[in-house]
């Protein structure tokens, strides 16, 4: 295929939205096959253990939130998480203007409709669907691929938010010790 200006995302923008694309495939593709193949191979009553104990593969299904929180209001998390994947698409992907942000963004978007799939398409019914966890950490809550994929991605939002704030306050120092050093 010969690469043309219409092919080729020339644009800093046009590699941002390739990154995010690509991040959030990958993850959602790493989340259902995850999931696929815990509940195909995982027997729930005889969780294998890993890294000396440290892991356990211990296959849930999981109506609530984090902690099993809310697990009356399965139907609730759905819509909370239909509406957040729809925030991303219309509000927050034509505000990504670099790869950081793309790739960000990706995988927040991938945590949310990893575990949005699982809410819509499994049992016990549509949009009341019980969420796919596998990785069991002791004395912590079990989790998945679409999980670590959302916590990441917070995780990453946050030391960008304290990094432009230090950042920030590095400006405003240097400009006061200029402004001080023309006084002088």
């Amino acid at each position: 295929m010969v690469e043309t200006a219409a092919t080729t995302p020339a644009t800093g923008r046009g590699r941002a939205v390739v990154t995010l694309v690509s991040v959030f495939l990958l993850g959602l593709l790493l989340d259902q096959g995850s999931k696929i193949l815990a509940v195909r191979e995982l027997d729930p009553q005889n969780p294998p253990a890993l890294l000396g104990g440290l892991l356990h593969l211990k296959l849930i299904r999981n109506p609530g939130a984090a902690f099993s929180m809310g697990t009356s209001v399965t139907i609730v998390f759905t819509l909370l998480a239909m509406a957040a994947l729809v925030f991303c698409v219309v509000w927050l992907v034509p505000k990504v203007t670099t790869r950081a942000q793309g790739f960000v963004l990706g995988m927040a978007m991938a945590g949310i409709a990893g575990n949005l799939i699982d809410r819509i398409a499994r049992g016990p019914a549509p949009l009341r669907g019980h969420v796919v966890d596998f990785f069991a950490v002791p004395h912590f809550a079990i989790f998945n691929v679409a999980d670590i994929f959302l916590t990441l991605a917070a995780a990453l939002v946050i030391l960008w938010t304290v990094r432009e704030s230090l950042l920030e306050r590095c400006d405003d120092k240097a400009l006061e010790d200029t402004g001080r050093a023309a006084k002088d």
